[in-house]
C-alpha cells in the first residue's frame, strides 16, 4: 500500500486540524449508535477530500488498485490513522453515488464550492487528486485534465501548483 507520509502532508494535515472542524455539524438523532457518530465525523471532516480523490480516481474511466491505496493512504495519514477502512468504502460509494446522479461535472463545482472556502484545505485536495493521477504511473489526459479544472476553480495558478508539486516530490526524494 502507498503512504503520503510525507512532511508535506504532516504539516497540511496540521493545519486542517489547527483549523478544525465547521461549526455548524448538526447531528439529525440524538440517538445515534456511536459508530453512527463516528461516520458522520469522518464524512463531515474528509468527505469532500474523499470525493474530489475519486473523481480523479474515474477520470479516466477505470479506478486501479493503486490509486484506491493511494486514497486510502491519503486519508489514513491525515487522520493519525483515525479513518477506518469500512468508512473510506462508505465515502468512495458514496462519491460514486453523487456522480452517477449528478453528473461529474456538477459534483465538481460543488467540491470547488466548498473547498475555495479554505485556500490551504484547497491546496491539499489539489496534492492529492495529483497523487491519485499519479498513482498508476500515468497520467492520462482526462486526469489532466481534472487537474486543471480543480486548480482553475481554487484559484491556484500554474506557478503555485508547480511548486506544489515539486515539493512534494523534493521530499518523497529525500525520504526514498
Amino acid at each position: 500500500m502507498v503512504w503520503l507520509s510525507t512532511p508535506t502532508l504532516f504539516r497540511l494535515r496540521d493545519q486542517l486540524q489547527a483549523h478544525g472542524q465547521r461549526p455548524s455539524v448538526v447531528l439529525p438523532n440524538q440517538n445515534l449508535s456511536p459508530d453512527a457518530l463516528e461516520f458522520i465525523q469522518v464524512t463531515t471532516q474528509y468527505g469532500t477530500l474523499c470525493e474530489a480523490m475519486y473523481i480523479m480516481m474515474a477520470a479516466d474511466g477505470r479506478v486501479s488498485q493503486e490509486e484506491r491505496d493511494v486514497l486510502k493512504g491519503a486519508l489514513r495519514s491525515l487522520s493519525d490513522d483515525s479513518v477506518r477502512g469500512v468508512h473510506i468504502e462508505a465515502m468512495l460509494d458514496a462519491a460514486a453515488k453523487k456522480i452517477a446522479n449528478e453528473g461529474r461535472e456538477k459534483r465538481m463545482a460543488a467540491i470547488v464550492s466548498e473547498l475555495s472556502e479554505d485556500s490551504t484545505l484547497s491546496e491539499v485536495a489539489f496534492v492529492l487528486m495529483a497523487a491519485i493521477a499519479f498513482a498508476d504511473n500515468v497520467i492520462e489526459d482526462e486526469e489532466n485534465e481534472v487537474l486543471n479544472e480543480l486548480a482553475e476553480g481554487l484559484g491556484i495558478d500554474e506557478e503555485r501548483a508547480n511548486m506544489l508539486l515539486d515539493q512534494v516530490e523534493q521530499e518523497q526524494d529525500a525520504a526514498s
